[in-house]
């Protein structure tokens, strides 16, 4: 009996160590293929992904009893197939709507985290398999992307930043009485350069992947306060210095053309929004080589809201259309200036799981298709520094992989209505 014991031991480890030896293997056979935006796609290609990365991409339909192990062989010959698309500006703990003020009250910090789960789910299920999340309660956001990381909840990949702000600024509370704004200032509300250091040191202390600064005015600071330049100089350059030394880069909310060369000069890694960038500024961004974010998506949901709501106050009413407006018109010039594109919707402002609208948006004032497509796949990854991971469908980086039905190279509308989606290895939508 001892002996039958042994045997059936040996047995089940040399079964295990026989499972063990054989990845997850996923062959997906692809109709059109856009593996690197930018380039030209090809017909009749096969994906080979093992576990969460792509390990090969091969001519033709492979057969799948080629392959040793368990082989899943997915069909997506009627597909056009794209990377996984990426947004770097998104809020994922809520969106806009005349319930905000009451949520912010009524809701306690464990179900609004729950709740920013489905808004998650909703981005990873339209393409979006990676997002920068520029403004959410910071260690609530940080347990999500941890989370996902680690692969307890399903979401897709996210870069969170830590929010830092002046006195009255963008990023400091508004809209709600004098006690309450006492009690929801964020620590990392600054004054001064030395100020301003000190919150940039703490928001990576506590988990930041970048530093979110807003060194203009914006439209949804419910006070008559513009959308020209609010942080000065030497706050901005402490802040960008305190980030480069522990390795972070720093990303600014923008609006007036003061405030974006001002962050551009003190050696931001993007803009976000960017609506009055003019001459000036384009020079700086091609010098600096720092990305516009153009979240022409929120734009147009602003001004929408103010001018067919009425839950918005006068002053954010007032910014909203202005602002709505002119983002949209000064786009096509900046595309045709030559400034890098990295795509951004501010969804949160707009409803997840929408965020393939900025496509529409930016076809519409004036950018290509493939060009639009690359600021959420090449472009976003650089921006991120995860050029090596993902970005494009090559050997060696993570299988984040969209199908849709035909190419959004002729019509971007398609992006609308995604139908597969994998990220990392695993299919979320078929």
């Amino acid at each position: 009996m001892k002996i039958h014991s042994i045997g059936l031991t040996l047995t089940a480890l040399m079964t295990l160590s026989t499972s063990q030896a054989f990845a997850d293997t996923k062959i997906i056979h692809v109709g059109e293929l856009l593996a690197v935006p930018g380039e030209a796609p090809v017909k009749n290609q096969t994906i080979i992904v093992e576990d969460q990365r792509i390990v090969g991409i091969r001519d033709g339909f492979a057969n799948p009893d080629d392959f040793e192990g368990d082989v899943t062989l997915i069909d997506l010959k009627d597909k056009f197939v794209l990377p996984g698309l990426m947004d770097m500006h998104v809020h994922l703990q809520f969106e806009m709507g005349p319930a905000n003020d009451r949520d912010t009250l009524k809701m306690s910090s464990q179900l609004m985290q729950m709740r920013s789960l489905q808004y998650a789910m909703n981005t990873l299920l339209a393409g979006f398999t990676t997002v920068r999340d520029v403004g959410s309660s910071p260690q609530e956001m940080y347990a999500m992307r941890d989370a996902i990381n680690k692969g307890w909840i399903d979401g897709p990949r996210i870069i969170a930043a830590g929010g830092v702000g002046i006195t009255g600024g963008h990023a400091d509370i508004s809209g709600v009485s004098p006690e309450l704004m006492t009690v929801w200032t964020s620590p990392n509300v600054c004054n001064g350069p030395y100020d301003c250091r000190r919150a940039a040191r703490n928001v990576i202390k506590y988990g930041a992947d970048l530093i979110k600064i807003t060194s203009t005015g914006g439209v949804m600071t419910d006070r008559k306060t513009g959308t020209g330049q609010q942080m000065e100089m030497d706050e901005l350059k402490e802040i960008v210095l305190a980030a480069e030394r522990m390795g972070r880069k720093v990303a600014s909310h923008a609006h007036g053309e003061d405030g974006i060369i001002a962050a551009l000069k003190a050696g931001v890694a993007s803009i976000e929004h960017g609506t009055y960038t003019g001459p000036k500024a384009i020079k700086l961004f091609k010098k600096t080589g720092a990305y516009l974010v153009p979240t022409l998506l929120a734009g147009a949901t602003v001004k929408h809201a103010a001018t067919h709501s009425d839950f918005m106050s006068d002053a954010i009413k007032a910014k909203a259309i202005r602002v709505g407006t002119d983002m949209m018109d000064n786009f096509g010039r900046i595309v045709k200036a030559g400034v890098k594109i990295a795509y951004g919707t501010d969804s949160g402002i707009s409803k997840h799981g929408t965020n393939a609208q900025e496509a529409v948006l930016m076809v519409d004032a004036g950018m290509t298709e493939m060009n639009v497509i690359k600021s959420a796949t090449i472009n976003a990854a650089d921006l991120i520094d995860m050029s090596a991971s993902i970005g494009t469908i090559e050997a060696g980086k993570f299988a984040d992989i969209i199908a849709v039905d035909n190419s959004p190279l002729k019509d971007i509308k398609e992006l609308l209505d995604v139908d597969f989606v994998m990220k990392g290895g695993k299919v979320y939508k078929h």
